[in-house]
């Protein structure tokens, strides 16, 4: 009986560890996937060429921040649009800034691994600089923001449901413990001894 309740007691205290830990890192893929671009109305974005390695390698996730163009800096990872208007966007390093003298700026980028430059790029063609970045994530992003819009819904619903079978489970535990506690306490209760009267 005491063989069954430790293995079980190892096995229940496992479970609860791998279920935790997948809980954990669900929750922090959400706030650096979903929750933080959505808040701060940046965009996740993922790396699918070599041209920034070995700084950003394929698949890296890169968050991209709206940011003015008078604080773009030499060095920043500027993310723009090849064509203006259009979705395809790219993101590289920036080598080099002009402002014209109406005030139009012009951003000379290049790839980390390119040995030339991109054609120079226009302030309208700008929608941001990498605020940072996560290696291997973007696979994960690629799905995320390639299911439509059903998967993260999906998930938490998922990790709700199953908190909610863990709760159940844990307070039926709870409840048969303090149960079998009494029984036991009253089952070891030593019987009075009736009285003796001299």
């Amino acid at each position: 009986m005491t063989r069954r309740t430790g293995w079980r007691s190892l096995v229940h205290a496992i479970a609860l560890g791998l279920s935790t830990g997948m809980l954990l890192v669900v929750a922090g893929l959400a706030v650096v996937l979903v929750v933080v671009p959505k808040v701060t109305g940046s965009t996740p974005l993922t790396v699918l060429t070599q041209s920034m390695e070995p700084a950003l390698p394929p698949g890296t996730l890169l968050v991209v921040r709206p940011t003015p163009l008078d604080d773009v800096r030499v060095g920043d990872v500027l993310t723009y649009q090849i064509r203006s208007g259009h979705p395809e966007v790219i993101s590289h390093r920036v080598v080099s800034v002009a402002s014209s003298s109406d005030g139009e700026h012009t951003f000379v980028v290049k790839g980390d691994a390119n040995a030339e430059p991109d054609a120079p790029v226009r302030g309208v063609q700008v929608r941001g600089v990498v605020w940072y970045s996560v290696p291997v994530l973007g696979s994960v992003n690629q799905v995320v923001n390639g299911s439509r819009g059903w998967l993260v819904p999906l998930v938490a619903g998922v990790l709700i449901a199953y908190g909610a079978v863990m709760v159940t489970i844990g307070a039926v535990s709870a409840v048969r413990r303090r149960r079998a506690g009494r029984l036991h306490g009253r089952r070891r209760a030593p019987a009075r001894l009736p009285e003796h009267r001299v």
